[in-house]
């Protein structure tokens, strides 16, 4: 009974692994990028310089311009700068020019240092990464949808790859090079047991964030339908005096923050919003930075009063049921992790993607070796073979493609951010379309290498597009924008090595046939 209760869990632990694999394998793979979301940002416009400012100052700022540009505006809107995102971003909102309706906003990017207006170029940066993870770059919200029932089967994969593997901690110490399906299998399961925690947080947590979209029955029930009460109530608006009619003068913003600080125990504000600026009943809005802690703080403000600068009201403490959902949600986002933490995160991500990789390359090996011999590969283990190709060194060579129309594209080309996405997906199209072409390991080994040469030469491609290369960089402390160009260098180091190994296994495949045929011709 047991030994046919583990063959019907390693049986779904295929079949699951199988047909969701390569979507698992680009969500994931996304969702290791974005643990770097500003930092690739930052790199894809280098424009906005980085710049060593506190808060303080940088509200200032803020504040100064708004006064001189905005002083009319019905609503202020301020996201603070941080040593990972440098800009500093203003928007206004003014005053609707007929009632019902909703005025019109304005946007711009500061250096915040000066004060002068930055001109970044058109990019969605790290965030396509960020937004590919949870919505395929699908409307909403059928991305959500189908991301999440993938996070559901991946957390299936795993529970039952632990019920399969009853020697798993044995075979994390067990690792055979140069051994074929072997060393495939051998690496799935370090890789699987080494970062098996990270895994199930992630998977779990996943779930958790998108509870309320994939299960919200007990929601409907509670509140009659009206999904949008619940929501008001879990994350309630601030409340804001009404404008006065009558002119007053706006306090420095800048000494609310020290307030902040004290009402959450040192905690930082990420950005504020000022409500009726020129106005007697102006109010001041905190929100508090979500980097804080690991658990999320949803909504967390305080309200002043913006001309006497004193403290209105703040919203309540979560109840635990907000506090585990913002733990989840903390945990899963990694907002809160420093530089050591975030490339813990980033190489949990990486190991999580080769877990999933190997595991297809296995299942299509296995069943390879079985029509070795007569030569003959069914049109379904064609299929996969093509697929493995272009989901997994495809998507890689996407990436990179991604990161080269940054830097091709001219700066003001119209609609420059869909088009460098655009050059995503026509790059892993072009894999696909490669793959079917090629096939087999020629077509690894070709996609590989592009890929390496691409990643490799990305240091390169910043120095000639951009004033700010590894020498300057290094020499302004400007880690994010070195540490992309690094990055990019060691990744395409490890792909040409990739694609070095494949090669040499295809070399020794072809060696290994040439006996035999010989063999045959002589008999």
């Amino acid at each position: 009974m047991k030994e046919g209760f583990r063959q019907t869990m390693a049986w779904l632990h295929t079949w699951v692994g199988l047909i969701f694999g390569w979507l698992l394998f680009a969500i994931f793979l996304t969702g290791t990028l974005a643990y770097f979301k500003a930092e690739t940002s930052h790199w894809m416009q280098p424009e906005i310089p980085a710049r060593s400012v506190s808060s303080e100052a940088s509200l200032t700022v803020a504040q100064h311009y708004l006064q001189q540009h905005a002083a009319n505006a019905s609503r202020w809107l301020i996201d603070l700068p941080t040593a990972r995102e440098p800009g500093l971003n203003v928007r206004w909102q003014q005053a609707p020019a007929e009632p019902g309706k909703r005025g019109q906003f304005s946007k711009k990017t500061l250096d915040p240092l000066t004060g002068a207006e930055v001109q970044g170029r058109a990019t969605l940066g790290g965030d396509f990464f960020y937004r590919f993870h949870f919505q395929l770059q699908m409307p909403y919200p059928w991305g959500r949808w189908l991301s999440t029932i993938a996070a559901m089967l991946m957390f299936v994969a795993l529970i039952t790859g632990i019920i399969t593997h009853k020697k798993i901690f044995k075979d994390f110490f067990t690792f055979r090079p140069r051994k074929g399906q072997r060393s495939w299998l051998d690496g799935h399961n370090a890789v699987g047991v080494l970062v098996l925690p990270f895994h199930l947080m992630i998977t779990y947590s996943s779930l958790v964030i998108f509870m309320s979209m994939v299960m919200p029955a007990s929601i409907l029930a509670a509140y009659n339908g009206q999904t949008g009460a619940f929501f008001d109530e879990v994350f309630p608006a601030s409340s804001t005096p009404p404008a006065a009619g009558q002119p007053g003068q706006l306090a420095p913003l800048a000494a609310l923050l020290e307030q902040a600080s004290e009402q959450w125990s040192g905690g930082r504000v990420g950005s504020l919003a000022v409500n009726n600026p020129g106005d007697a009943n102006a109010s001041v809005v905190l929100e508090r930075d979500g980097a804080d802690g690991v658990v999320y703080d949803f909504g967390r403000a305080l309200t002043f009063n913006g001309v006497t600068g004193q403290l209105l009201g703040k919203t309540p403490e979560q109840p635990i049921p907000m506090a585990i959902a913002g733990a989840f949600y903390g945990l899963h986002m990694g907002h809160f992790a420093g530089p050591v933490l975030r490339w813990l995160y980033f190489i949990c991500g990486l190991a999580g993607t080769a877990m999933i990789g190997t595991g297809l390359v296995i299942w299509l090996g296995k069943r390879q070796l079985k029509h070795a011999k007569s030569g003959v590969m069914p049109f379904e283990l064609c299929l996969v073979e093509v697929l493995n190709i272009a989901s997994m060194s495809g998507l890689v060579l996407a990436v990179a493609a991604f990161f080269w129309a940054n830097r091709v594209f001219p700066a003001g080309m119209a609609e420059r951010a869909h088009w460098e996405e655009n050059s995503f997906f026509i790059v892993w199209g072009l894999s696909l379309l490669h793959a079917m072409l090629r096939r087999g390991r020629a077509a690894w080994v070709e996609q590989l290498a592009l890929a390496a040469l691409l990643f490799g030469a990305v240091p390169l491609l910043n120095a000639l597009t951009s004033p700010y290369h590894l020498g300057v960089s290094l020499r302004q402390g400007d880690w994010a924008m070195a540490g992309f160009d690094l990055t990019c260098l060691g990744s395409g180091l490890f792909l040409a090595w990739a694609a070095w190994k494949m090669r040499r296994v295809e070399k020794a495949a072809v060696v290994t046939r040439r006996p035999i045929s010989l063999e045959r011709e002589a008999t």
